[in-house]
């Protein structure tokens, strides 16, 4: 497991973001192609068959899957760089962190200007704690 500094986590934060919300526009996008497209199905059976444009239907089919794929791909490579999406809906990402030889999570939460917050691993998202010096301290500067 990647463990990064605040510093780091900080300066990974916009790329992270953009990855999540490529996630997140590719998920809306792909529901609402499908729902079209069940719609569209239901119509088809309701009437007991239509006239479709095949053509037209296969393109939006094609388009469902690659909307599909480019989400897959923006939280794959999210997990690639270490970051943890924790909750997609509210863009909740966690960032893996050294505090003292224990391993806790930075947290951050779409729309938050910065990662303000941290928990222990067992306790979640409801455990959120503000950061603290611990955090911007390196152990070198300690002494």
């Amino acid at each position: 497991m990647k463990l990064f500094t605040l510093d780091e986590a900080q300066n990974l934060l916009p790329i992270a973001e953009s990855l999540l919300n490529r996630a997140l526009e590719a998920r809306q996008a792909a529901e609402e192609l499908d729902d079209e497209l069940t719609s569209l199905m239901r119509r088809i059976v309701a009437q007991g068959g239509m006239q479709v444009n095949a053509a037209d239907v296969q393109r939006r089919r094609s388009t469902l899957e690659a909307l599909i794929q480019r989400a897959k791909d923006s939280l794959q490579e999210l997990d690639a760089i270490g970051v943890q999406v924790k909750d997609l809906d509210s863009g909740l990402l966690d960032f893996p962190c050294d505090l003292e030889g224990e391993t806790v999570l930075l947290c951050w939460k779409r729309g938050e200007p910065r990662i303000g917050f941290w928990h222990r691993m067992e306790d979640g998202f409801r455990g959120r704690q503000p950061i603290d010096q611990r955090f911007t301290t390196s152990p070198d500067k300690t002494h």
